[in-house]
């Protein structure tokens, strides 16, 4: 019989947090594995080819920028990846009231279009477009502690220089997971192995994974979304807060469906690709082409209560009315608009490693209670992931800061001896 595995630290989750954490500990010289889910490394990351013609175009995280978000955009430059300036020129459209508006790129607008009315308009657009909920779905704290973390509203919500939509990368956001991959020893990452159970005891800790392997180790990083804690069975049970958390945490509706073309039509006619509509089911979209790809898409996102009500339709009604959308939007402005090459969908929800996107929300009173406890290690497991760090939480940048705060406390704990 084979005997267990024995290492230092088992990485729970080949996402960005887990594979960033994975290279530290690494580097550190400590052993290790890394037990992935699903059959790729990447988590929430994933790129695939826009049509036959090339190019690619991410149905999951998107962007990064290179002031703020240090880390990722150092891992770009590392990777030598080719990094796209988000294209804000030209005009927006904004559909509301069955009435579409050209407006330029910003939402001076909408002061305008709701008067008095137009907080609580835009703290629901914040919460559906950030985090995939409704406004009453989520602790106002933790709203302003999400925009917080991501350098401000000014930020956050940008798509020019500073903000969290500036770059986007032609190699696809994916690569950067695979990249990571690379610094290890690839026979240390098990895929397809979703653990059940991790057991912590005198000697250690044991990690069952669903197939029936055991590994023994003496720490271990958690690196799954909060709201997924459950599909995990621990022993001993998780502190009060820790239960809480996993209990009172969901992931949002979050989804994408990219309209492929043979050209970038909407740009020869001095639109930027932003649609932002109040009460579709499409709520914003964006221009995503790599022209030195020939890749000309627009991606919409399906988020919030509108998101959940698109993913309950057929995917030809899904089709239809995202086209009927786009009819109706440009078709004030736009004499003709060309039949797509091609539609790619993807609806994080029904992934079943991930159930949503893009970061796990808090409900009334959690942050300031149980949440102050998100961190705190549990015996000898040690949590990382993007909703876990302080700056950019929800984003790429969110999860490789959790990554290297995690190798370092366990670093610290082992005080660096691995096992002879």
């Amino acid at each position: 019989m084979i005997p267990s595995p024995f290492v230092d630290v088992i990485v729970v989750g080949a996402g960005l947090s887990g594979l960033q954490a994975a290279v530290d500990l690494d580097k550190a010289g400590l052993s290790y594995i890394v037990l992935e889910a699903n059959d790729r490394v990447g988590g929430k990351t994933l790129s695939v080819p826009a049509a036959t013609g090339g190019g690619l175009v991410d149905l999951g995280a998107a962007w990064i920028n290179d002031s703020n978000q240090r880390e990722m955009y150092a891992l770009a430059q590392e990777f030598d990846f080719n990094l796209i300036v988000q294209r804000t020129e030209g005009l927006s459209l904004d559909q509301s009231n069955g009435t579409t508006h050209a407006i330029p790129y910003a939402l001076e607008f909408a002061s305008e279009e709701f008067g008095e009315g137009i907080g609580p308009v835009l703290v629901n657009m914040l919460s559906r477009d950030l985090l995939g909920v409704e406004a009453d779905e989520l602790s106002a704290l933790f709203l302003i502690n999400y925009i917080k973390s991501g350098t401000g509203l000014a930020n956050i919500s940008s798509d020019s220089k500073d903000g969290g939509q500036y770059l986007r990368n032609r190699q696809g956001n994916e690569m950067f997971a695979v990249k990571l991959a690379t610094k290890l020893d690839r026979k240390k990452i098990k895929l397809n192995s979703p653990v059940v159970k991790i057991i912590q005891g005198k000697k250690g800790c044991t990690i069952k994974t669903k197939s029936g392997h055991k590994y023994h180790s003496k720490k271990v990083i958690l690196s799954i979304p909060t709201s997924l804690y459950p599909k995990i069975d621990f022993e001993p049970h998780p502190p009060p807060t820790k239960k809480e958390l996993a209990g009172s945490t969901e992931l949002g509706y979050y989804s994408k469906s990219i309209l492929v073309f043979d050209e970038p039509w909407w740009r020869n006619a001095n639109f930027s690709g932003v649609l932002t509509f109040m009460d579709g089911l499409i709520s914003f979209t964006r221009d995503t082409c790599v022209p030195e790809d020939k890749q000309y898409s627009i991606t919409c996102f399906h988020v919030g209560q509108p998101g959940r009500r698109w993913s309950q339709l057929s995917e030809q009604e899904r089709k239809d009315t995202v086209m009927k959308k786009f009819n109706d939007a440009f078709g004030t402005v736009v004499d003709k608009i060309p039949e797509p090459i091609n539609i790619i969908e993807k609806d994080w929800l029904n992934d079943p490693w991930f159930l949503g996107g893009p970061s796990p929300v808090m409900k009334p009173g959690l942050l300031t209670g149980a949440g102050k406890s998100i961190r705190d290690p549990f015996k000898n497991i040690h949590f990382i992931g993007t909703e876990t760090s302080i700056v950019w939480k929800g984003y790429m940048e969110g999860a490789i800061r959790s990554g290297i705060c995690g190798a370092l406390e366990v670093t610290e704990a082992l005080d660096g001896s691995p096992y002879l």
